[in-house]
């Protein structure tokens, strides 16, 4: 991939590689210490504050609302024993039984109308329990004391008949063999993985759409390209806009860690199947390779194209194919081994969000090497081919010695 610098046509221009070097480091340095970059850090920060106050003013409203309560309406003596009995059953199931309040003890001979009690409450309660813990009768909406019926009866039966025993205690002895139900865990884990790489590539992709309208506009593209090599540009611009989303990530990361941390309370998250640090390792390496396979294709639009217009108009395809192609890799990840995740890890789009998710499932390493070389030459495949594509319908011959002596000042400058 070498140029031969003792050759009459190139002598004096850098190697493909050192040239890609130099174009990334310019780019990369230019967008880094620019205005802009800070508010680019700053944008994903806009939605997150709208929802912590979509989330906060959900939690005034749960907090608002009162707990949908059974009032009991019995005899003195059923009523204090129904709403006892309840206290000690939801003490031991951890919850999940619904209150009760005693709203009137009756005597022996006095009756009561459940329908009267609920209308004067005003939705207080969302039903009322009468009768006896013999024979109970729970009034209220359908749907509601439908779901209450079993519970209602648990407390009735432990009243009827006298006290609560005491339950015997439950050893626990953990297994190291995955259970059904750590597979379901990791198919979430992996799907959880899936949709940030997407929203990742997604998101910080489309920097590279309109890279070099403004270069064609002002014809720096044509005094590159005259310079050193096409694919030099192309891998350096393209190389230069990943680092750029490396390092917008490095700051966004590790300012909600600090909050996740903060927050007191961390959620236990399901273990992948190749542990923590190796599926973030991974999953840096496949977003990088996610944005080179479609930065590679939105740079050749954006090549093509003379305004932001038309940049946006040739790039809604890619975004629609890119979408069906994680609807793809997502359905794949359900069927584990099957052709359709063959295909998925094969077509290069897809490629880097099913191995995602099977490291979230799979413990294996090897296919990982080998699913990164294969899209390593469709990257360069589609690099190589969109500069030549480029080369042949949008470029325009100019000064060759003008371009290289303007070259050899900026890596002289640099």
């Amino acid at each position: 991939m070498n140029f031969d610098l003792s050759a009459p046509g190139h002598r004096g221009r850098l190697s493909m590689l050192a040239a890609a070097w130099v174009v990334a480091r310019r780019d990369f340095t230019a967008i880094l210490f620019s205005r802009t970059f800070f508010f680019f850090l700053l944008g994903p920060l806009f939605p997150v504050i709208v929802a912590l106050l979509a989330g906060s003013v959900g939690q005034r409203v749960d907090q608002s609302g009162e707990a949908p309560a059974i009032g009991v309406v019995m005899v003195e003596a059923d009523a204090k024993a129904m709403a006892r009995t309840r206290d000690a059953l939801a003490d031991r199931l951890g919850g999940g039984l619904p209150d009760m309040h005693v709203v009137k003890d009756l005597t022996p001979a006095e009756q009561a109308d459940p329908g009267v009690v609920l209308a004067s409450r005003k939705g207080a309660f969302a039903g009322v329990l009468s009768g006896s813990p013999a024979a109970p009768v729970l009034t209220g909406p359908g749907p509601l004391i439908k779901d209450w019926q079993g519970d209602v009866a648990l407390i009735a039966a432990e009243v009827r008949d006298g006290s609560l025993v005491a339950w015997p205690q439950v050893k626990l002895a953990k297994t190291a063999i995955s259970a059904p139900g750590d597979l379901r865990s990791r198919l979430r884990t992996a799907q959880g993985a899936q949709t940030l790489l997407f929203l990742l590539t997604m998101m910080l992709a489309g920097m590279v759409l309109s890279n070099l309208v403004e270069e064609k506009g002002n014809k720096i593209i044509e005094v590159l390209a005259a310079a050193i090599p096409m694919e030099s540009v192309f891998f350096g611009k393209l190389f230069a806009m990943l680092g750029v989303s490396l390092v917008g990530i490095a700051v966004w990361g590790s300012v909600g860690g600090a909050i996740y941390l903060s927050a007191g309370s961390v959620v236990a998250l399901p273990e992948p199947a190749v542990g923590w640090p190796m599926l973030v390792g991974l999953g840096v390496i496949y977003f990088a390779m996610a944005y080179l396979l479609l930065g590679s294709v939105f740079l050749a639009i954006g090549s093509l194209a003379n305004t932001v217009r038309e940049v946006q108009t040739l790039s809604m395809p890619v975004t629609m194919m890119q979408l069906m192609l994680f609807f793809f890799a997502t359905y794949a990840m359900t069927q584990p081994g099957s052709a359709v995740e063959m295909l998925a890890v094969v077509l290069p789009f897809s490629s880097p969000f099913a191995m995602l998710a099977r490291a979230a499932q799979e413990p294996a390493l090897w296919p990982h090497v080998a699913a990164l070389g294969w899209q390593v030459m469709w990257v360069v495949l589609l690099v190589r081919g969109g500069s030549m594509l480029f080369r042949r319908r949008a470029m325009k011959s100019g000064p060759q010695g003008a371009g290289r002596k303007w070259w050899r000042c900026v890596v002289s400058k640099g």
